[in-house]
């Protein structure tokens, strides 16, 4: 029988999935291999993922649990010792106190934060996102038929939103607030001042719920991490995530988790017993090692990421018209690039907006970073720092010169 020339068009496909837009960082990461893939020496900008092999400790740890037989479905939550050991974790590092009930593993941090919004979320619900904020915020309030209401941080204030303008912004059908701190894609980091005048906020607001995404949490240049759940008259009303990609370069292993109120837990529990069940089981032991050996690998990457943090911000104050704070954590730099919008390139093509210039930047510098609009910024551009030196300086040698190039 001859094969069907039928091609599968977007009629037939859900409207969630028509209205869903694909993760831009993955999706400029596939352009940048694909000019690899021809044999040019492109210089990936775009990916936030540690350049950092995963600790050999953890690895051993992870061919211990395969020779051990820890080859089996696991619990939905997580294993109870990962789950205790993530509880002590959160005491000992976050005064933060939960039992291994209120923690549920799930397969990577965004797992985590697709399974509270889903549990949350009903059509029509307000989520207020500070911007600018990570690109699967917004998707995933769109796929729990939320309604999202952005907040936007000066650039003057680092980007952080203040207590008043959140506060302005709350109506009667606000469900749920999103941020992260340390903040991907700025680096911001909200001090204890700031997330206490949130949290008297959100204690007026005892409907209200906050995703407080920490993933990025052992990348602090500025010294101490405050959770927002730390405020003790509204713990019940924030559930905190976190994960293991970033801070032990752990991005493959894919394990994350939350830690919320016990009717909260439950039902991401529910909601992942649907989707995937558990996280693998190997990648969960060799998460146990990781918290069972301390931060001191952890704490030697950081050190090298303020090292990029501080090369690479040296090289931006040197391109007219890139406007950016200094980052206080984690490993992006974002700085505002609108000075060249409007602008011509050798080509006669016009800078119309950060995706023009990004995408101008892969084609002409080679260097691939991430168009500001997916994280709620149309005039910036992300840059990843989790590269080696010599790649940074390369890169915005290479930036700088093609910048130079439009007129």
């Amino acid at each position: 029988m001859a094969a069907s020339t039928a091609t599968l068009t977007p009629s037939f496909l859900s409207d969630r999935i028509n209205a869903m837009q694909e993760s831009q960082t993955i999706a400029m990461a596939k352009k940048a291999r694909e000019l690899m893939a021809k044999g040019i020496d492109v210089i990936n900008l775009s990916f936030g993922e540690p350049d950092f092999e995963t600790p050999q400790y953890i690895r051993e740890a992870a061919k211990v649990a395969m020779d051990q037989g820890f080859t089996k479905y696991t619990p939905v939550p997580g294993y109870l010792d990962l789950r205790q050991a993530i509880a002590d974790k959160l005491l000992r590092e976050n005064q933060l106190a939960y039992k291994p009930e209120n923690i549920v593993v799930s397969t990577g941090a965004k797992q985590a934060l697709a399974n509270a919004v889903m549990s949350l979320i009903n059509a029509g619900d307000e989520v207020i996102v500070f911007a600018p904020y990570w690109v699967s915020y917004e998707e995933m309030v769109r796929l729990a038929e939320g309604t999202t209401v952005t907040l936007m941080g000066a650039l003057e204030n680092d980007y952080k939103v203040t207590a008043a303008e959140l506060e302005a912004a709350i109506t009667p059908r606000t469900k749920l607030i999103m941020y992260s701190s340390p903040c991907n894609p700025t680096g911001s980091v909200f001090s204890r001042e700031e997330l206490a005048a949130i949290a008297a906020v959100v204690a007026r607001n005892p409907q209200i719920h906050v995703l407080a995404d920490e993933i990025y949490e052992y990348i602090n240049f500025v010294g101490e991490h405050v959770s927002l759940a730390q405020f003790a008259e509204i713990k019940d009303q924030v559930i905190t995530v976190n994960g293991f990609s970033k801070g032990y370069a752990m991005t493959g292993w894919r394990v994350g988790y939350l830690a919320a109120r016990p009717e909260i837990a439950a039902a991401c529990e529910k909601m992942q017993s649907q989707i995937t069940s558990g996280t693998c089981s190997v990648a969960q032991r060799a998460a146990l090692a990781a918290l069972q050996g301390g931060r001191t690998s952890a704490d030697e990457m950081v050190a090298a990421y303020r090292r990029r943090r501080d090369l690479v911000l040296a090289q931006v104050q040197q391109i007219p018209g890139f406007k950016t704070p200094t980052p206080s954590g984690a490993f992006y730099i974002f700085p505002d690039v609108s000075a060249y919008f409007g602008r011509r390139t050798p080509a006669g093509e016009t800078i119309g907006n950060a995706g023009d210039l990004a995408l101008y930047l892969l084609n002409e510098a080679h260097v691939a970073a991430v168009d500001g609009a997916a994280f709620g910024a149309p005039n910036c551009i992300r840059f990843s720092t989790a590269a080696a030196d010599e790649k940074l300086r390369e890169a915005f040698v290479r930036i700088k010169a093609s910048l130079e190039k439009l007129g």
